[in-house]
């Protein structure tokens, strides 16, 4: 008889990575989800039940729903020369109907050809370089790109907006500039307009005065006086 098909979709489906230094527990997450109609009963083994802790390992998936399961490393001296073979299964079966009294004795009596699994390995990573991690970082790296060039059209607009502000404040500055020589032109001709033409300006009339000084009179009035003294005598 075929073996049924896994009805759970698993996440990742594979493999379980543990990304190191493994000095203290390494989770990894295994998310199961039900995309069924019909409740599903799940069990998580593993080949190493001593090295590893799992919460929860078994339970029961609603209809469409989804549970979390954590896979926690327990801490260990690691050795790069020893292999690692540890492995995990999901095993999986729909539930019943009735009420589910004990999960435990309904996974002994479950007919070999109901059951479903789904097998994954366990990578150890020391270093903590992986592609899941790579592939985050490349992300990031986008991202970064993404805020980057979103910051450099700011900036270019930034630029732009007041380039745009200097360029009308020479333009204001060149008006207030004309306005200005019109208003002295304004102020010129307004002086012109007021002074009269030679024509119409009124000569103050000359005042004569003595031609000579009166001190020549005094000379005079002396020569004259001799003179007629000299005749008389």
């Amino acid at each position: 008889m075929s073996k049924l098909e896994q009805v759970l979709t698993i996440e990742p489906s594979t493999e379980l990575l543990f990304r190191g230094p493994f000095t203290e527990v390494v989770t990894a997450d295994l998310k199961l989800t039900n995309p069924s109609l019909k409740k599903v009963c799940f069990k998580v083994k593993t080949t190493a039940p001593k090295r590893y802790c799992v919460r929860p390992n078994s339970g029961v998936i609603d209809p469409k729903g989804t549970v979390i399961v954590a896979v926690m490393l327990q801490p260990f001296d690691y050795d790069p020369n020893e292999k690692n073979k540890h492995k995990f299964m999901v095993q999986t079966m729909f539930a019943p109907d009735a009420k589910i009294e004990n999960q435990e004795q309904l996974w002994k009596d479950v007919a070999p050809d109901q059951l479903m699994d789904s097998k994954l390995k366990c990578v150890l990573d020391p270093s903590g370089n992986t592609a899941s991690q790579n592939l985050s970082v490349q992300e990031e790296k986008v991202t970064s790109a993404s805020v980057g060039g979103d910051l450099q059209k700011r900036h270019e607009e930034e630029v732009r907006r007041l380039k745009e502000q200097i360029n009308q404040l020479k333009q204001e500055n060149s008006n207030i500039k004309a306005e200005e020589v019109r208003l002295r032109k304004v102020a010129m001709a307004d002086t012109v307009t007021s002074t009269p033409p030679p024509s119409q300006r009124v000569e103050a009339p000359l005042q004569t005065g003595s031609a000579l000084p009166p001190y020549v009179y005094l000379i005079v009035a002396i020569v004259v006086g001799i003179l007629i003294g000299k005749i008389i005598l």
